[in-house]
């Protein structure tokens, strides 16, 4: 049986509620989960494993925005699996995002363009068997909301089927 993923709160304890202030858009998702993986060694292991249509919304996105003057983010299996997952550090970059705030219990990525800031947490809160997976943006401009109107439905459909692969 496969787990149940919810909407919920951004955890009270997380880095990313403590960014959350002025954001235009946020979510959290969470499902239950009893193993002992960090959050950065979930990251790790989702990337390789996007659904495959994921993969191909993501360079559709890439080619579209590329006639608006935004940042083509690449592919999100851009990254070295051989790493040893204590060289990763605040600033590396690991598939479309950089790190931007690396814990025990939660890792945040993010990237900053013209239009918009976003960041993605994967949260462990301390004592629990469930991994949150929020997202926050602060949009800049216009052209930040209107990317966003097409981003959002489906935002709502990419996460929980990212996080169905953990």
């Amino acid at each position: 049986m496969q787990a149940r993923i919810l909407p919920a709160p951004i955890p009270a304890d997380s880095e990313i509620k403590r960014r959350l202030p002025g954001a235009d858009f946020h979510d959290c998702y969470t499902l239950p989960l009893a193993d002992t993986r960090s959050p950065l060694q979930l990251y790790l292991h989702m990337l390789p494993r996007m659904p495959r249509w994921v993969s191909l919304m993501m360079a559709l996105r890439n080619k579209v925005v590329g006639y608006m003057g935004l940042k083509n983010l690449g592919d999100f299996a851009h990254f070295d699996a051989s790493r040893p997952l204590t060289e990763y550090r605040v600033g590396d970059q690991v598939g479309i995002f950089s790190i931007v705030y690396l814990s025990e219990r939660e890792i945040i990525l993010g990237d900053d363009d013209k239009h918009l800031n976003v960041q993605l947490s994967l949260h462990r809160p301390e004592g629990c068997d469930t991994l949150s997976a929020s997202t926050i943006v602060h949009i800049h401009n216009w052209l930040g909301h209107l990317y966003m109107f097409f981003v959002t439905p489906m935002h709502k459909l990419i996460v929980p089927a990212v996080l169905r692969r953990v």
